[in-house]
């Protein structure tokens, strides 16, 4: 049974079935270090959401959390860049002699989903290799086990009297390269559902945020106002 244990199955193959399961470790590999990237990224990415939610509720005007953005040495987020950004639009409106809130409302969405789409870019970036990998990975390893199996029956013409024997290490060698590429898929696929339902949801909340400022600033946004209140 020596002939079946991994190490075997892996040494034992023919030159184009470990060059399968060659590709197909690599892309696990790689697969993975998106997968924990990507993890890291979206938890921060949804901290520092939180963390900024409750800054916005805790200052009671926005030149106030402005400043904070601006001297904070943390890295807040999306979040507050998309603030920043609406901030900004907001007093260079207020500025102007011929002030309009309808010109501010779009102006200030504008720039503000800009921004949240930059950020968004950069969250769903190599999103694409993992749906690559998920998608091609078992059809890789679907060829060696066809080139192995291929090559196991080939090789019986060549003796009088055929049997399981024979052929058994080799159709085993073959699928165990099926199997490397389910296991580069299978995590890749789930990572990629998961993360692009965890975007979808930070992008609902970016959006929800941009929606809440906006009204706040059509509802302090009179030029001569002073302070603007964030939030009662």
């Amino acid at each position: 049974m020596s002939e079946l244990t991994l190490a075997h199955l892996v040494l034992d193959a023919s030159v184009p079935v470990q060059a399968v399961m060659v590709i197909l470790l690599l892309a696990s590999v790689y697969s993975w270090g998106l997968i924990l990237f990507k993890r890291r990224m979206l938890s921060q990415a949804r901290s520092s959401a939180k963390a900024f939610e409750d800054y916005f509720r805790r200052e009671q005007r926005m030149s106030d959390l402005y400043t904070r953005v601006l001297r904070s040495s943390e890295q807040l987020g999306a979040m507050a860049s998309i603030f920043e950004a609406g901030y900004k639009e907001f007093q260079y409106q207020r500025r102007q002699p011929d002030f309009d809130r309808e010109l501010l409302k779009d102006n200030s969405a504008r720039v503000m989903r800009v921004v949240m789409n930059r950020e968004l870019d950069v969250m769903e970036s190599s999103l694409s290799s993992l749906a690559t990998i998920g998608s091609v990975s078992p059809y890789v390893g679907l060829l060696g086990t066809v080139w192995g199996i291929m090559s196991s029956f080939t090789a019986l013409g060549n003796v009088q009297q055929a049997t399981l024997a024979m052929v058994a290490p080799g159709i085993a060698e073959a699928l165990f390269a099926t199997a490397m590429g389910l296991f580069a898929a299978i995590p890749a696929v789930i990572s990629y559902n998961r993360s692009t339902a965890e975007i979808e949801r930070l992008a609902s909340r970016y959006d929800n945020f941009i929606e809440e400022l906006i009204s706040l600033q059509l509802h302090y946004g009179q030029p001569k106002r002073a302070e603007e209140t964030v939030a009662q």
